[in-house]
């Protein structure tokens, strides 16, 4: 999917803004929700993640700009421990983020060979796996307690195998890790296939055994197309003259 622009640092912090507002999550809220509940203690939004929307580290200052907000004492307050970037692996980036933004950091890894991330992952033929995991031992402040998160996801007959676990578990080696294993979300005409359950249990078994975390994440919007994977636009892209002008004027809206 091609680039249509990148976010403002306003226009990110924006989304965390306006998804506290949705559930009334501020110190002393007491309006209703859309269904007329009242907001409860525990239902705050506690983590933020960088992913879905393209690739963070092209668009790196105006991330950071959001994230340093995100994270001030005197802005939202999040712990940066409870942030979360997200990156296919711009290799020369992830050092420089992790000393400038000191974030958590997930890599989109899918694949332990060059051959097949090349394919899954194009980004991989600029930055193969072996930069990659260099850059993931070098991640400033590494450690058991803030580890990396590597997703992988589960495609039947294609990264699957007993092999791939294994091999899986060698590529890891050294690197402080959890691995969130996703359950392929298919949208029409795609040509891949979720693995079968019993293939992801036994997977994550192996890689859990092998002393690393290895939940697999529950699928939640596959109807409307917008699980892990199916973040697809089907809007029409406009240039942003062509979307200035499809914007009412400040004398048109009386402001």
């Amino acid at each position: 999917q091609k680039l249509v622009r990148n976010l403002e640092a306003s226009e990110i912090v924006a989304q965390i803004l306006l998804a506290r507002d949705r559930i009334g999550d501020w110190p002393g809220a007491d309006r209703p929700d859309d269904h007329g509940m009242l907001p409860t203690a525990d239902r705050k939004i506690t983590n933020v993640v960088l992913m879905g929307m393209g690739e963070p580290l092209y668009n790196f200052d105006n991330v950071r700009e959001a994230m340093e907000i995100a994270a001030d004492g005197e802005g939202i307050s999040l712990s940066k421990r409870r942030i979360t970037l997200s990156t296919s692996g711009v290799v020369p980036e992830i050092s420089r983020w992790g000393e400038e933004a000191g974030t958590m950091l997930a890599i989109s890894l899918h694949a332990v060979t060059d051959e097949l991330r090349n394919e899954l992952v194009p980004i991989n033929k600029k930055y193969p796996i072996a930069a990659l995991m260099d850059a993931c031992r070098n991640y400033p402040g590494l450690s058991n307690a803030r580890r990396i998160t590597f997703e992988y996801v589960m495609l039947k007959g294609v990264n699957d195998s007993m092999a791939d676990a294994k091999a899986l578990v060698r590529l890891l080696a050294g690197i402080p890790a959890k691995i969130n294993l996703i359950p392929f979300n298919p949208w029409p005409n795609s040509r891949y296939e979720c693995s079968d359950w019993e293939t992801i249990e036994t997977f994550a078994d192996y890689v859990n055994n092998a002393g690393y975390a290895s939940p697999v994440r529950t699928p939640r919007g596959r109807d409307i197309l917008a699980a892990c994977g199916q973040l697809r636009s089907e809007s029409v892209r406009l240039r942003a003259r062509e979307r200035e002008a499809a914007e009412p004027t400040a004398a048109a809206t009386g402001a």
